[in-house]
């Protein structure tokens, strides 16, 4: 149902049983999957395409231009998995030139009020984004990941699979796969255990990458050695030579 005090613009397309609130704005080239509801107060702009089974709360803007001073209007655009949960007054903007002409997001995401994805960035699916929390350009979320409330992630910055951020936390550095950040800057501080028990990480994976997470950050050894500590298991286990893989990955360099 499109509420008559909408205005959804001729080029957008629209799909099944979709639900569209009163005083709601959507722009050209905006596609709308079947089953999602919008509220009213909801900014969508395109070039933009959201899945199927979104629900949208007042306020948010999704799909603006981004703030990147480069940006010259170029036709970049935002693509939304399926069944976001995205709050009061969440902006995502639209990527640039300067990266792959996108921003990304996956699907089963929860974007509490206020939070802001800012253009380029590609996150995952399952995340979670508590209240105030904001991603900078450019930057990876990896599946599952909990960003803790007023968390602010820095340009650039990759945040691995099953990452956990506690609230306030400044991300200037990646986060690997696993591990718990925490403070200004941040620093690692331990594993997200409870996570991975209630994902079903078997008990001997979990001790597997204990023993790698103890081997980069609490032997004091240098990367290479570490790598050498820990090839045994990466060769066993799965989620050890990701977590490993994503360490040896050149970017902004890890927490430590």
């Amino acid at each position: 149902m499109i509420d008559k005090l909408a205005f959804v613009h001729p080029t957008a397309k629209i799909g099944q049983n979709v639900t569209i609130g009163p005083w709601t704005y959507i722009g050209e080239n905006v596609e709308i999957g079947d089953d999602t509801w919008i509220s009213s107060h909801v900014v969508v702009k395109g070039p933009t395409v959201i899945g199927k089974g979104n629900r949208i709360f007042q306020f948010a803007s999704v799909g603006e231009e981004c703030q990147d001073k480069k940006y010259a209007g170029e036709q970049t655009r935002l693509i939304i998995g399926d069944n976001n949960i995205i709050r009061e007054s969440v902006t995502i903007h639209r990527g640039t030139t300067q990266d792959n002409n996108e921003t990304r997001i996956g699907s089963n995401c929860l974007f509490m009020a206020y939070v802001h994805i800012a253009h380029d960035c590609v996150v995952g699916n399952n995340v979670i984004m508590a209240n105030n929390a904001s991603i900078a350009g450019h930057v990876h979320v990896g599946d599952w990941v909990i960003l803790g409330g007023m968390t602010g992630v820095h340009q650039f910055v990759r945040i691995g699979n099953h990452a956990f951020t506690a609230g306030a936390s400044l991300i200037l550095q990646d986060v690997p796969p696993f591990v718990m950040a925490a403070g200004s800057p941040a620093a690692p501080r331990g594993l997200n255990l409870e996570g991975l028990k209630r994902r079903g990480f078997s008990k001997e994976s979990q001790r597997a990458i204990l023993n790698a997470y103890k081997a980069v950050f609490r032997k004091s050894l240098t990367i290479e050695e570490a790598n050498a500590e820990v090839s045994d298991m990466a060769e066993k286990d799965e989620n050890v030579k990701a977590f490993m893989a994503f360490i040896n990955h050149p970017g902004r360099g890890i927490i430590r």
